[in-house]
């Protein structure tokens, strides 16, 4: 059975249209066709119904799917075993939203190192929704981030979890008191980026218990997020694993707000049919926020003592 066949197979299945999946193989349509076709005839059934504009998968199709992943899945890792080089070499493009950039990464990439000290790598840091698309183009081998990404094609493994707080410039002189979301409202709020978890979650809290309209400025980075709140322009909630820094120097103040708010999830996320490595780096990435260490006791104080414990896991 010709490997490369599968390989058409299954991206005509991803993309269902023979001109992008030439172009994402770098060949020709009519290669494409060709290696179809030889599939439908070694396998004496119909794989795709074609029209003018697209293939979609037959009943037949979506059973060999499964089985086509798998058998090109066993012939890389076969490959890299047989090689006895464990891949440890060439490039890993790594996706990672900004919360792990600021609080965990560095661990993660030190282990990284380590364990594949021979590998280049190539980090694009961005909101959980564009790393996604980039995942699903195939511009990235592996993402950390915020959300599971749909589709059996994926594999998603869950993390931990940041717990989130309410947090303020001590120069707007919120701390030491309980606050209810109808004070805090008062104040411009600092969010993550639109149509995001946490902002959806935020936009839903106030909804439901404020009654004039919240300020809500959407921020797409979680560095300028920290730089707003800390100048006195409003107030965010932030993981606490992020602004730990600023915690231990005063610029940032935990608030006690009567409010819960949802935590925010963090999964490694990669295809079926990946890069060799994929696996092995979402659970580094796994060991390394289950090191990550607790927040100081000082920068906690007395608030919640769920605070103490750090990224909780699941």
């Amino acid at each position: 059975m010709n490997i490369r066949f599968l390989e058409t197979f299954i991206w005509l299945a991803r993309l269902q249209n023979f001109r992008l999946t030439a172009e994402r193989l770098h060949t020709t349509q009519a290669a494409v066709s060709s290696r179809i076709a030889a599939l439908e005839d070694g396998f004496d059934v119909r794989l795709f119904e074609r029209n003018s504009r697209s293939a979609t998968l037959t009943p037949a199709g979506r059973r060999m799917l499964a089985y086509a992943e798998r058998i090109v899945r066993l012939n890389a890792e076969m490959r890299r075993d047989v090689a006895g080089t464990g891949a440890d070499g060439g490039l890993v493009r790594l996706g990672v939203i900004e919360s792990i950039v600021h609080s965990w990464f560095p661990v993660f990439m030190a282990r990284l190192r380590e364990c594949y000290p021979g590998i280049d790598i190539e980090v694009t840091s961005d909101t959980t929704l564009h790393l996604a698309r980039l995942l699903q183009t195939d511009d990235v081998d592996v993402i950390l981030q915020a959300s599971r990404v749909p589709g059996r094609e994926f594999v998603n493994l869950n993390l931990g979890e940041f717990l989130l707080r309410w947090v303020a410039s001590p120069s707007l002189r919120l701390a030491g008191a309980p606050l209810d979301l109808a004070h805090l409202v008062q104040f411009p709020v600092v969010s993550f980026a639109r149509n995001s978890g946490p902002h959806a979650n935020l936009e839903q809290l106030f909804a439901c218990t404020v009654d004039r309209p919240a300020r809500i400025n959407c921020i797409t980075s979680i560095a300028a997020m920290i730089r707003l709140v800390a100048d006195g322009f409003g107030v965010a909630a932030l993981p606490v694993a992020t602004i730990q820094r600023e915690l231990r120097e005063g610029s940032l103040e935990l608030l006690d707000v009567r409010a819960d708010l949802p935590a925010l999830p963090l999964v490694a996320t990669y295809r079926v049919q990946s890069h060799p490595l994929a696996a092995h780096i979402a659970e580094i990435a796994s060991h390394a926020i289950s090191g990550f260490g607790s927040l100081p006791e000082h920068s906690v104080g007395k608030l919640n003592p769920d605070l103490r414990r750090g990224p909780r896991h699941r």
